[in-house]
């Protein structure tokens, strides 16, 4: 009894701990929404920010072998000391975005606090950026129309490839390619001339554009984080419920051992002093000491010697329904006496009936 009490109060406890799990959880869920407002989660925001930092360490001298392209392109017209000033500070941004980026992956992630490593690679992204935007102001004096087109094409180029790189956190796409943007606007509108005016006004277009392709992505990407965490949540809950399942079939397994062993002592508890009786009462009725006295006590034996056979024979029958659900045992179809059966009913309620003062009318 005392090790039942002990595991009920286990289980109590576990279920206590567990409720409080679950309210715990409940609460750091509200919180994180009032904290992110855009109800993303803070496991969705460091995988997000994962995704980036992977795309940029898998293609980390992509764009520094463009910018040596650009330059190699731009010596036609721009100044050689420039170019090499200018490619330097390139490389420069660019080493400080990658070391960021493997810090990050070597961070450990409960140790990772996401808002604090996404604004430190948003600035190192937006002076990477503005590292490019640079080259929109090598030699501004410089009235080539093949030389604006360069730069023109050369950082649409750039800002397509930022934003793909960092489709999955929208601050780093914004942080990265406005300046380049912006860089493209200023050095247009410098030049005064409408030609120049279209192109720039082209330049927004296809920023606007490519920021609304990529909140569509962006929000794809979300949706399959969600999707993912929600079949990861269901296989966790058919887990949970195969243990409790698994754990109920358990505890009816031992329910039915434990039935069965009562049966089995209760049944040698019983037919010990039974078969006494009916030893005993047999002998009474066949009057094999003697004849009775009192013809009563024959029929008293002859009673008890009943009782006790149909006492022993509902053992046996509890028995045979355990073996039943234990799916040992065999049915056969027997004849059966049922006048007999009716008999034995009325000799059962008749005594019953006697010890009661009753008579039973046939």
């Amino acid at each position: 009894m005392s090790g039942g009490a002990s595991a009920e109060a286990q289980r109590a406890a576990s279920a206590a701990v567990s409720s409080k799990r679950r309210a715990s959880r409940s609460v750091q869920e509200a919180r994180e929404k009032l904290t992110y407002k855009s109800g993303a989660k803070p496991e969705f925001e460091y995988e997000l920010l994962m995704m980036f930092v992977r795309n940029e360490l898998s293609a980390a001298v992509t764009t520094p072998l463009l910018a040596i392209i650009v330059a190699m392109g731009a010596m036609f017209w721009a100044p050689p000391r420039e170019l090499l000033l200018w490619l330097a500070t390139v490389f420069v941004a660019k080493g400080i975005l990658i070391t960021l980026c493997r810090q990050f992956i070597k961070a450990p992630r409960e140790d990772a606090t996401t808002p604090i490593w996404r604004a430190k690679i948003t600035a190192a992204e937006f002076f990477y950026g503005v590292t490019w935007a640079g080259v929109a102001f090598i030699s501004p004096d410089t009235q080539g129309e093949a030389a604006h087109t360069f730069i023109f094409a050369s950082l649409l180029v750039v800002i397509s490839m930022r934003m793909l790189f960092a489709s999955t956190v929208m601050p780093i796409v914004y942080a990265g390619t406005l300046p380049m943007t912006v860089a493209i606007v200023i050095r247009f509108a410098l030049l005064d001339n409408p030609f120049y005016w279209a192109m720039a006004a082209m330049a927004v277009g296809v920023h606007i554009y490519f920021i609304w392709l990529m909140n569509g992505l962006n929000s794809t990407v979300v949706a399959m984080l969600e999707f993912r965490a929600e079949k990861d949540a269901l296989i966790a809950e058919l887990e949970q419920s195969k243990s409790i399942s698994e754990e109920a079939r358990l505890r009816a397994e031992e329910a039915n051992l434990a039935k069965s062993r009562f049966l089995a002592t209760m049944s040698h508890e019983l037919r010990t002093p039974l078969n006494a009786i009916l030893g005993f009462s047999e002998i009474m009725r066949s009057e094999i000491l003697g004849p009775h006295n009192n013809p009563t006590y024959k029929e008293y034996a002859n009673d008890i010697h009943q009782s006790g056979q149909h006492l022993l024979n509902l053992i046996n029958e509890i028995l045979d329904i355990s073996r039943i659900e234990a799916g040992r045992y065999e049915l056969h179809e027997v004849p059966l006496d049922l006048a007999e059966v009716i008999e034995d009913c009325h000799r059962l309620m008749r005594l019953r009936a006697e010890n009661k003062g009753l008579k039973i009318v046939e």
